[in-house]
């Protein structure tokens, strides 16, 4: 049950992607966002209040809150267009406890450990644009190169490792660790490629 939500996950950073892209109608995925949301709020509660004195199982599990919060605040703040100030803020709190927990997984699981590396980094992209209303950072477009990564590394980073870890087919070895980091460095260069071409594309278009 830990990792059916986590299937989703990869589905809705996409489609939020293409809505930072302009690819998809942001009330189109707004519905979409509050169901994954309510989704990663609701199977944790499932599973927490089984856990018993399980501190293994508690701290695997809680974690899941932080991203259906954040899929809900998505979902609320384009129904009822609210600022999304708060959530980039509370998108800072997320990319500082995924890089927590990437730090705490580098010795045990090391390729869960960029998981959690990749999460953060995808979060620091929402604070960046919405908590701090940037729009370039040097060279970098945030708010595109966010997108092109929630797009390139999502999926990677969510539903493909749900569905090994479903097949039991985890690996906790440091080659496991180090191609998932050259994978999440592939998908940073694309993101970064990408976002060029596409906020030329869109300064064209405006």
């Amino acid at each position: 049950m830990a990792h059916v939500g986590l299937v989703f996950v990869g589905l809705i950073l996409s489609v939020n992607a293409l809505v930072g892209l302009g690819r998809i109608p942001a009330r189109s995925a707004a519905v979409l966002n509050l169901m994954v949301g309510a989704l990663q709020i609701m199977l944790p509660t499932l599973i927490l209040s089984q856990a018993g004195s399980d501190i293994a199982l508690v701290n695997a599990t809680w974690p899941s809150y932080l991203f259906g919060m954040t899929y809900l605040l998505v979902g609320f703040n384009t129904l009822f267009g609210f600022d999304p100030t708060a959530l980039g803020w509370f998108s800072a709190f997320v990319a500082a406890i995924a890089l927590y927990k990437s730090v705490l997984s580098i010795g045990p699981d090391p390729l869960f450990a960029v998981i959690w590396l990749a999460w953060a980094l995808m979060w620091l992209g929402l604070f960046l644009s919405d908590g701090l209303g940037l729009r370039r950072l040097g060279p970098v477009q945030v708010p595109v190169a966010t997108a092109w990564l929630m797009l390139s590394a999502g999926i990677p980073s969510s539903t493909i490792p749900a569905l090994f870890a479903q097949n039991e087919r985890w690996s906790t070895s440091p080659a496991a660790g180090w191609t998932a980091l050259c994978v999440l460095a592939a998908a940073a260069g694309f993101s970064c490629w990408k976002t060029r071409s596409t906020w030329r594309s869109m300064q064209e278009a405006a």
